[in-house]
Protein backbone atom coordinates (compact mmCIF):
# COMPACT_ATOMS: atom_id res chain seq x y z
CA UNK A 1 0.00 0.00 0.00
CA UNK A 2 0.88 3.38 -0.58
CA UNK A 3 1.70 5.44 2.69
CA UNK A 4 -1.97 7.63 2.21
CA UNK A 5 -3.84 4.39 2.15
CA UNK A 6 -1.83 2.74 4.26
CA UNK A 7 -1.59 5.07 7.31
CA UNK A 8 -5.78 4.49 7.16
CA UNK A 9 -5.83 0.74 6.63
CA UNK A 10 -2.97 -1.20 7.66
CA UNK A 11 -3.49 -3.14 10.87
CA UNK A 12 -7.17 -3.24 10.20
CA UNK A 13 -9.10 -6.43 10.55
CA UNK A 14 -10.38 -8.34 7.73
CA UNK A 15 -14.02 -7.11 6.91
CA UNK A 16 -16.39 -9.32 8.76
CA UNK A 17 -20.22 -8.29 8.35
CA UNK A 18 -21.35 -6.61 11.69
CA UNK A 19 -17.69 -5.82 12.82
CA UNK A 20 -16.51 -2.33 13.10
CA UNK A 21 -14.78 -0.44 10.25
CA UNK A 22 -12.18 0.84 12.55
CA UNK A 23 -9.87 -0.65 15.49
CA UNK A 24 -12.31 -1.63 18.43
CA UNK A 25 -10.74 -0.60 21.82
CA UNK A 26 -9.86 -3.44 23.85
CA UNK A 27 -10.02 -1.82 27.60
CA UNK A 28 -8.83 -5.47 28.99
CA UNK A 29 -5.61 -6.62 30.46
CA UNK A 30 -6.84 -10.36 30.66
CA UNK A 31 -7.61 -12.67 27.59
CA UNK A 32 -9.14 -16.39 27.32
CA UNK A 33 -6.26 -18.83 27.27
CA UNK A 34 -6.11 -22.32 26.23
CA UNK A 35 -2.58 -24.27 27.68
CA UNK A 36 -1.84 -25.36 24.25
CA UNK A 37 -1.66 -22.16 22.88
CA UNK A 38 0.19 -19.83 25.59
CA UNK A 39 3.10 -20.47 28.32
CA UNK A 40 2.89 -18.54 31.55
CA UNK A 41 6.87 -18.15 31.26
CA UNK A 42 7.44 -15.13 28.59
CA UNK A 43 10.39 -17.43 27.61
CA UNK A 44 8.17 -19.53 25.22
CA UNK A 45 6.75 -16.54 23.67
CA UNK A 46 5.95 -17.15 20.20
CA UNK A 47 4.45 -14.29 17.16
CA UNK A 48 1.86 -16.99 16.59
CA UNK A 49 0.38 -16.94 20.16
CA UNK A 50 -2.71 -15.04 21.04
CA UNK A 51 -3.23 -11.97 23.15
CA UNK A 52 -2.60 -13.80 26.78
CA UNK A 53 -2.02 -10.54 29.32
CA UNK A 54 -1.60 -6.93 28.66
CA UNK A 55 1.94 -6.14 29.28
CA UNK A 56 2.94 -8.83 26.49
CA UNK A 57 0.15 -7.21 24.14
CA UNK A 58 -3.52 -5.79 23.57
CA UNK A 59 -5.04 -5.56 20.50
CA UNK A 60 -5.30 -1.80 20.40
CA UNK A 61 -1.88 -2.01 20.35
CA UNK A 62 -0.74 -4.40 18.08
CA UNK A 63 -3.28 -2.18 15.23
CA UNK A 64 -0.50 1.13 15.44
CA UNK A 65 2.51 -1.82 15.36
CA UNK A 66 1.29 -2.87 12.43
CA UNK A 67 0.52 0.15 10.80
CA UNK A 68 3.79 1.65 11.40
CA UNK A 69 5.56 -1.11 10.59
CA UNK A 70 3.95 -0.34 7.33
CA UNK A 71 4.38 3.70 6.96
CA UNK A 72 8.05 3.10 7.99
CA UNK A 73 9.00 0.06 5.10
CA UNK A 74 10.02 -2.36 8.32
CA UNK A 75 9.08 -6.20 9.29
CA UNK A 76 7.72 -5.33 12.93
CA UNK A 77 7.00 -2.92 15.60
CA UNK A 78 6.76 -2.76 18.69
CA UNK A 79 5.22 0.04 20.98
CA UNK A 80 5.75 1.49 24.46
CA UNK A 81 4.36 3.55 27.05
CA UNK A 82 6.51 6.73 25.50
CA UNK A 83 9.44 7.68 23.36
CA UNK A 84 12.05 7.45 26.10
CA UNK A 85 10.72 4.24 27.07
CA UNK A 86 11.26 2.80 23.68
CA UNK A 87 14.62 4.18 23.47
CA UNK A 88 15.42 2.95 26.07
CA UNK A 89 14.56 -0.92 25.53
CA UNK A 90 16.13 -0.19 22.33
CA UNK A 91 19.99 0.14 24.17
CA UNK A 92 19.21 -1.68 27.10
CA UNK A 93 18.33 -5.03 24.70
CA UNK A 94 21.27 -4.59 22.50
CA UNK A 95 23.81 -3.30 25.13
CA UNK A 96 25.41 -4.93 27.49
CA UNK A 97 28.08 -4.37 29.87
CA UNK A 98 31.29 -4.05 27.96
CA UNK A 99 29.48 -2.94 24.48
CA UNK A 100 30.07 0.57 23.04
CA UNK A 101 27.54 2.97 21.44
CA UNK A 102 28.11 5.54 19.10
CA UNK A 103 25.64 8.55 20.05
CA UNK A 104 24.73 12.02 18.23
CA UNK A 105 25.92 14.30 21.06
CA UNK A 106 22.79 16.70 19.56
CA UNK A 107 19.69 14.51 20.42
CA UNK A 108 16.71 14.55 22.22
CA UNK A 109 17.48 15.48 25.86
CA UNK A 110 16.18 12.37 27.86
CA UNK A 111 17.79 9.73 25.18
CA UNK A 112 21.48 12.20 26.19
CA UNK A 113 21.01 11.96 29.48
CA UNK A 114 20.20 8.11 29.44
CA UNK A 115 23.61 7.72 27.38
CA UNK A 116 25.50 10.07 29.28
CA UNK A 117 24.13 9.00 33.35
CA UNK A 118 23.03 5.73 33.01
CA UNK A 119 24.22 3.50 30.86
CA UNK A 120 27.93 3.82 31.70
CA UNK A 121 26.79 2.97 35.57
CA UNK A 122 25.93 -0.24 33.74
CA UNK A 123 28.89 -1.04 32.22
CA UNK A 124 28.47 0.92 28.76
CA UNK A 125 30.81 3.20 27.01
CA UNK A 126 29.47 5.88 25.06
CA UNK A 127 31.18 7.96 22.93
CA UNK A 128 29.07 11.14 21.80
CA UNK A 129 29.82 12.48 17.96
CA UNK A 130 29.06 15.19 15.63
CA UNK A 131 26.88 12.84 13.48
CA UNK A 132 26.33 15.02 10.64
CA UNK A 133 30.41 13.97 10.00
CA UNK A 134 29.78 11.02 8.33
CA UNK A 135 33.72 10.36 9.20
CA UNK A 136 33.26 11.46 12.44
CA UNK A 137 31.24 8.77 13.22
CA UNK A 138 33.65 6.19 11.51
CA UNK A 139 36.25 7.27 13.38
CA UNK A 140 34.30 6.08 16.72
CA UNK A 141 33.40 2.85 15.55
CA UNK A 142 35.66 0.42 18.11
CA UNK A 143 35.64 -3.61 17.54
CA UNK A 144 33.42 -3.39 20.87
CA UNK A 145 30.87 -1.17 19.52
CA UNK A 146 27.68 -2.32 18.74
CA UNK A 147 25.17 0.15 18.36
CA UNK A 148 25.47 3.99 16.45
CA UNK A 149 21.91 6.11 17.28
CA UNK A 150 21.64 9.15 15.41
CA UNK A 151 18.56 11.47 15.16
CA UNK A 152 17.79 13.29 12.13
CA UNK A 153 17.00 16.24 12.20
CA UNK A 154 17.70 16.85 15.93
CA UNK A 155 16.48 18.40 18.63
CA UNK A 156 16.36 20.94 18.93
CA UNK A 157 19.10 22.41 16.02
CA UNK A 158 17.30 20.85 13.22
CA UNK A 159 21.26 19.25 12.06
CA UNK A 160 20.77 16.48 9.73
CA UNK A 161 22.66 12.93 9.24
CA UNK A 162 23.24 11.37 6.44
CA UNK A 163 20.99 7.79 6.90
CA UNK A 164 22.68 6.21 4.02
CA UNK A 165 26.04 7.04 4.54
CA UNK A 166 26.62 6.59 8.35
CA UNK A 167 24.42 2.83 7.61
CA UNK A 168 27.17 1.89 5.22
CA UNK A 169 30.02 2.69 7.59
CA UNK A 170 28.60 1.22 10.38
CA UNK A 171 27.77 -2.51 8.34
CA UNK A 172 31.10 -2.05 7.16
CA UNK A 173 32.35 -2.92 10.68
CA UNK A 174 29.04 -5.05 11.75
CA UNK A 175 27.74 -2.53 13.84
CA UNK A 176 24.09 -1.97 13.57
CA UNK A 177 21.93 1.81 13.42
CA UNK A 178 19.36 2.82 14.71
CA UNK A 179 18.09 5.90 13.37
CA UNK A 180 15.42 8.32 15.92
CA UNK A 181 12.81 9.83 13.20
CA UNK A 182 10.05 11.24 15.35
CA UNK A 183 11.02 14.89 13.79
CA UNK A 184 10.91 13.43 10.19
CA UNK A 185 8.31 10.71 10.83
CA UNK A 186 8.19 7.90 7.98
CA UNK A 187 6.68 10.37 5.66
CA UNK A 188 9.86 12.32 5.10
CA UNK A 189 12.12 9.53 5.48
CA UNK A 190 12.06 5.87 5.80
CA UNK A 191 15.22 4.91 7.05
CA UNK A 192 15.32 1.23 7.40
CA UNK A 193 15.11 1.82 3.30
CA UNK A 194 17.93 4.00 3.54
CA UNK A 195 19.68 1.10 5.34
CA UNK A 196 19.40 1.50 9.17
CA UNK A 197 18.87 -1.48 11.37
CA UNK A 198 16.16 0.15 14.00
CA UNK A 199 13.74 3.04 13.58
CA UNK A 200 12.24 4.92 16.95
CA UNK A 201 9.54 7.08 17.30
CA UNK A 202 8.34 9.37 20.08
CA UNK A 203 4.52 8.70 19.17
CA UNK A 204 3.58 11.55 21.52
CA UNK A 205 4.68 13.88 18.95
CA UNK A 206 3.72 13.75 14.98
CA UNK A 207 2.04 10.41 15.16
CA UNK A 208 -0.95 10.65 17.49
CA UNK A 209 -0.98 14.57 16.49
CA UNK A 210 -2.98 16.16 18.85
CA UNK A 211 -1.33 16.20 22.07
CA UNK A 212 -3.53 13.47 24.31
CA UNK A 213 -1.63 10.46 24.14
CA UNK A 214 1.82 9.38 25.24
CA UNK A 215 3.40 6.85 23.21
CA UNK A 216 7.09 5.32 21.56
CA UNK A 217 7.99 3.02 19.08
CA UNK A 218 10.44 0.93 17.76
CA UNK A 219 10.90 -0.54 14.33
CA UNK A 220 13.02 -3.04 12.38
CA UNK A 221 13.65 -6.75 11.97
CA UNK A 222 10.38 -9.26 12.24
CA UNK A 223 13.18 -11.93 14.87
CA UNK A 224 15.04 -8.38 16.71
CA UNK A 225 11.30 -6.73 17.72
CA UNK A 226 10.27 -10.35 18.62
CA UNK A 227 13.04 -10.58 20.65
CA UNK A 228 12.62 -6.65 22.36
CA UNK A 229 9.09 -7.83 22.43
CA UNK A 230 10.04 -10.68 24.85
CA UNK A 231 13.21 -9.09 26.68
CA UNK A 232 12.13 -4.88 27.02
CA UNK A 233 8.09 -4.75 26.87
CA UNK A 234 7.43 -8.10 28.76
CA UNK A 235 10.40 -8.00 31.47
CA UNK A 236 10.64 -4.34 31.57
CA UNK A 237 7.12 -3.31 31.57
CA UNK A 238 6.81 -0.42 29.42
CA UNK A 239 3.40 -1.28 28.07
CA UNK A 240 1.37 1.01 25.83
CA UNK A 241 -2.14 1.86 27.46
CA UNK A 242 -4.96 0.65 25.32
CA UNK A 243 -6.82 3.64 25.04
CA UNK A 244 -3.46 5.82 24.21
CA UNK A 245 -3.11 3.41 21.82
CA UNK A 246 -6.20 3.55 20.12
CA UNK A 247 -5.59 7.75 19.86
CA UNK A 248 -2.25 7.12 18.49
CA UNK A 249 -4.06 4.82 15.50
CA UNK A 250 -6.59 7.45 14.97
CA UNK A 251 -3.78 10.17 14.75
CA UNK A 252 -1.31 7.76 11.90
CA UNK A 253 -4.87 7.97 9.73
CA UNK A 254 -4.14 11.58 9.20
CA UNK A 255 -0.56 11.39 9.33
CA UNK A 256 0.55 12.07 5.36
CA UNK A 257 -2.28 14.80 5.60
CA UNK A 258 -1.34 16.69 9.02
CA UNK A 259 2.57 16.27 7.78
CA UNK A 260 1.71 18.70 4.34
CA UNK A 261 -0.03 21.62 5.95
CA UNK A 262 2.96 21.01 8.97
CA UNK A 263 5.57 21.66 6.18
CA UNK A 264 3.39 23.92 4.00
CA UNK A 265 2.88 26.04 7.44
CA UNK A 266 6.60 25.90 8.70
CA UNK A 267 7.57 27.04 5.02
CA UNK A 268 5.65 30.24 5.19
CA UNK A 269 6.24 31.02 8.75
CA UNK A 270 10.26 30.24 8.15
CA UNK A 271 10.47 32.62 5.39
CA UNK A 272 9.06 34.97 7.43
CA UNK A 273 11.18 34.88 10.57
CA UNK A 274 14.26 34.63 8.12
CA UNK A 275 13.52 38.55 6.77
CA UNK A 276 12.47 39.97 10.90
CA UNK A 277 15.62 42.13 11.99
CA UNK A 278 15.18 40.75 15.57
CA UNK A 279 15.59 37.12 14.64
CA UNK A 280 19.74 36.15 14.12
CA UNK A 281 19.20 32.88 12.49
CA UNK A 282 16.83 30.72 11.02
CA UNK A 283 16.81 26.29 10.30
CA UNK A 284 14.59 24.58 8.38
CA UNK A 285 15.98 21.89 6.52
CA UNK A 286 13.48 23.03 3.74
CA UNK A 287 15.31 26.59 3.72
CA UNK A 288 17.84 26.79 1.02
CA UNK A 289 20.13 28.70 3.80
CA UNK A 290 20.04 25.42 5.67
CA UNK A 291 23.79 24.17 6.03
CA UNK A 292 22.17 20.89 4.80
CA UNK A 293 19.79 21.87 2.58
CA UNK A 294 21.04 19.14 -0.34
CA UNK A 295 21.06 16.47 2.15
CA UNK A 296 17.29 17.52 3.26
CA UNK A 297 15.85 17.24 -0.22
CA UNK A 298 18.27 13.88 -1.21
CA UNK A 299 16.94 12.27 2.09
CA UNK A 300 13.89 13.99 2.86
CA UNK A 301 10.38 13.60 1.09
CA UNK A 302 8.61 16.03 3.51
CA UNK A 303 11.01 18.99 5.26
CA UNK A 304 8.39 18.51 8.57
CA UNK A 305 6.79 21.67 10.78
CA UNK A 306 9.68 22.03 13.23
CA UNK A 307 11.75 25.25 13.33
CA UNK A 308 14.65 26.01 15.53
CA UNK A 309 15.89 30.08 15.09
CA UNK A 310 17.75 32.29 17.51
CA UNK A 311 17.55 35.97 18.58
CA UNK A 312 20.00 38.04 20.09
CA UNK A 313 17.93 38.42 22.86
CA UNK A 314 16.95 35.20 23.70
CA UNK A 315 15.26 35.44 27.37
CA UNK A 316 13.69 38.97 26.68
CA UNK A 317 11.88 37.13 23.65
CA UNK A 318 10.76 34.34 25.14
CA UNK A 319 9.23 36.44 27.73
CA UNK A 320 7.89 38.17 25.25
CA UNK A 321 6.44 35.06 23.79
CA UNK A 322 5.37 33.83 26.51
CA UNK A 323 3.21 36.52 27.53
CA UNK A 324 1.84 38.17 24.45
CA UNK A 325 1.38 35.22 21.96
CA UNK A 326 -2.14 34.30 21.53
CA UNK A 327 -2.76 31.34 18.87
CA UNK A 328 1.12 29.90 19.14
CA UNK A 329 1.29 28.08 22.87
CA UNK A 330 4.79 28.77 24.97
CA UNK A 331 4.81 25.26 25.52
CA UNK A 332 7.34 22.01 25.41
CA UNK A 333 6.83 19.19 23.04
CA UNK A 334 6.30 18.96 19.13
CA UNK A 335 3.93 17.82 16.52
CA UNK A 336 0.68 19.44 17.65
CA UNK A 337 -2.05 20.38 15.46
CA UNK A 338 -1.24 23.67 18.12
CA UNK A 339 2.00 25.88 16.96
CA UNK A 340 4.09 25.94 20.24
CA UNK A 341 7.09 27.30 20.98
CA UNK A 342 9.93 26.90 23.69
CA UNK A 343 13.12 28.76 24.44
CA UNK A 344 16.45 26.57 25.33
CA UNK A 345 19.32 28.07 26.41
CA UNK A 346 21.96 26.65 25.20
CA UNK A 347 24.43 27.07 28.84
CA UNK A 348 20.98 24.48 29.99
CA UNK A 349 21.50 21.69 28.08
CA UNK A 350 25.48 21.84 26.14
CA UNK A 351 26.57 20.69 29.72
CA UNK A 352 24.17 18.65 32.14
CA UNK A 353 22.25 17.08 29.17
CA UNK A 354 24.83 16.47 25.89
CA UNK A 355 28.02 16.90 27.85
CA UNK A 356 29.45 18.98 25.32
CA UNK A 357 32.59 20.57 25.61
CA UNK A 358 35.38 22.14 23.67
CA UNK A 359 35.12 22.41 19.91
CA UNK A 360 31.72 20.67 20.20
CA UNK A 361 30.58 22.73 22.11
CA UNK A 362 31.86 25.50 20.04
CA UNK A 363 29.87 23.94 17.32
CA UNK A 364 26.67 24.64 18.88
CA UNK A 365 26.87 27.30 19.93
CA UNK A 366 27.62 28.20 16.72
CA UNK A 367 24.37 26.99 15.47
CA UNK A 368 22.01 27.99 18.58
CA UNK A 369 23.93 31.10 19.92
CA UNK A 370 22.98 31.21 23.21
CA UNK A 371 19.52 29.68 23.27
CA UNK A 372 17.55 28.55 20.53
CA UNK A 373 13.69 28.48 19.98
CA UNK A 374 12.09 25.36 18.82
CA UNK A 375 8.89 26.19 17.15
CA UNK A 376 6.48 23.86 16.00
CA UNK A 377 4.14 25.46 13.31
CA UNK A 378 0.73 23.41 13.91
CA UNK A 379 -2.11 23.44 11.25
CA UNK A 380 -3.30 26.39 11.88
CA UNK A 381 -3.72 29.21 8.68
CA UNK A 382 -0.08 30.41 8.68
CA UNK A 383 -0.90 33.94 7.81
CA UNK A 384 -2.74 33.77 11.15
CA UNK A 385 1.11 32.69 12.63
CA UNK A 386 2.72 35.17 11.19
CA UNK A 387 0.29 37.88 12.50
CA UNK A 388 0.47 36.42 16.12
CA UNK A 389 4.37 35.89 15.93
CA UNK A 390 4.70 39.61 14.25
CA UNK A 391 2.60 41.53 17.04
CA UNK A 392 4.86 39.64 19.90
CA UNK A 393 8.51 40.70 18.22
CA UNK A 394 7.22 43.99 17.16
Amino acid sequence: MRQATASVHAGLAPAVPGQPVLSPLALATSFHAHPDEVNFSATALNAAAPHFYGRWGNPSAEAPEERLAELDAGEAAVVFASGMVAVSALFLTTLKAGDHLVLSDVCYAGVAELAHHTLPRLGVEVTAVDTSQVEEVAAALRPNTRLVHVETPANPILRLADIAAIAGKAHERGVELSVDGTMATPIATQPIALGADYVVHSLTKYACGHGDALGGAVIGRREAMANLRKEALIHLGGALNPFAAWLILRGLETLPLRMAAHQSGAAAVAAFLEKSPRIRRVFWPGLPSHPQHALARRQMRNFSGIIAFSASEGPELARRFADQLELVAYAVSLGKTRSLVFYIPTDDIIGPSFHLAGPAAERYRAWAGDGVFRLSVGIEDPADLIEDLAQALA
